[in-house]
């Protein structure tokens, strides 16, 4: 509610004018699928976004809306024990040498058997 207008409400078409007076541009970005913040940890994704460039004295921000979730950037594998078990008798290797393997292979386990037999070879 904004004191001295008709209703206390202001027309959106009387706002942009008064933006437009101060020197504030603002567009919709219409097509937008995702909006992807990134961490260091993790990333913020706002699906279904609406979008809004606002150009104010020369410098560009934006207006976002729309579902926001994160998922973590975490890309190391889980290895369960049984993984590591499994490489261990397929290959003679002690525990922390198949875990390494298994890392290194990105929790391929086929490729980290492959590789320790290489190195057997």
């Amino acid at each position: 509610m904004f004191p001295g207008f008709p209703g206390g409400k202001i027309d959106p078409r009387m706002m942009k004018q008064a933006m437009k007076r101060m020197g504030i541009d603002e567009t919709e970005l219409h097509g937008v699928q995702e909006v992807i913040i990134r961490f260091s940890d993790k990333e913020m994704v706002v699906s279904s976004p609406q979008v809004s460039k606002v150009t104010a004295a020369g410098n560009v921000s934006f207006q976002i809306s729309g579902n926001v979730s994160e998922r973590s950037l975490d890309t190391k594998p889980t290895i369960s024990d049984d993984d590591v078990q499994t490489v261990m008798e397929q290959t003679g290797a002690d525990e922390e040498t198949a875990r390494s393997a298994i890392e290194a292979a990105g929790g391929d386990l086929a490729a980290a058997i492959m590789e320790l037999s290489k190195k057997e070879e």
